[in-house]
């Protein structure tokens, strides 16, 4: 078991998404045959947590989706946003956000309820969400016609760095945008 807390460093920097210790567990077992217990695997892991909470270090270790991931320090987001804008090409349509905004909030949720929200088709958003991986398909509605019920996904919790939807922002507190009202602020007090 050499080198044991570098192999699971190296399994966490490498996951696209967040691993579970369980799963590096496996890992180790199945390539290596080592006989670790899981207790070791959470202590190195608690010891790479540690580590990376020092300042030299640009980014850290954290608890997600019942997993691990590497996740720079918030301290440096809006220099990686500076360069995420420089290359925008993954980026969602506004029709697609608005559709994954509705599935966020009002999971589990159907198509034409979707539709319903939206008020034009949500055909190509809903596809485009499900080859992302954004989405999956939970089940069906027991509606008639029994439309699919659609939910947000493992990838989506990533992306998003949520451990659980509800950490999502609740709609009372987003900002209201001032671009969208009209007059100015005295304006409006005087009506």
């Amino acid at each position: 078991m050499e080198l044991l807390k570098q192999h699971i460093e190296a399994l966490i920097f490498s996951a696209e998404l967040s691993v579970k210790a369980q799963d590096i567990h496996s890992c180790l077992k199945t390539i290596y045959g080592w006989d670790v217990e899981i207790e070791q695997v959470n202590d190195c892991i608690n010891e790479l947590i540690e580590k990376y909470k020092n300042e030299e270090y640009s980014f850290e270790i954290v608890e997600i989706a019942d997993g691990f991931r590497f996740f720079s320090k918030k301290e440096f987001h809006a220099s990686i946003q500076a360069l995420n804008q420089l290359k925008n090409k993954k980026r969602l349509s506004t029709a697609a956000m608005e559709t994954l905004s509705i599935i966020a909030y009002k999971q589990p949720v159907t198509k034409p309820e979707m539709e319903q929200i939206r008020g034009v088709s949500c055909d190509y958003s809903v596809q485009r969400l499900l080859e992302k991986e954004l989405i999956e398909i939970k089940g069906k509605s027991d509606t008639p016609g029994k439309p699919l019920l659609y939910v947000t996904s493992k990838t989506f919790m990533d992306y998003f760095g949520l451990s659980s939807v509800k950490e999502l922002p609740q709609l009372k507190d987003l900002k209201k945008e001032t671009e969208s009202e009209i007059g100015t602020p005295v304006e409006l007090e005087n009506d």
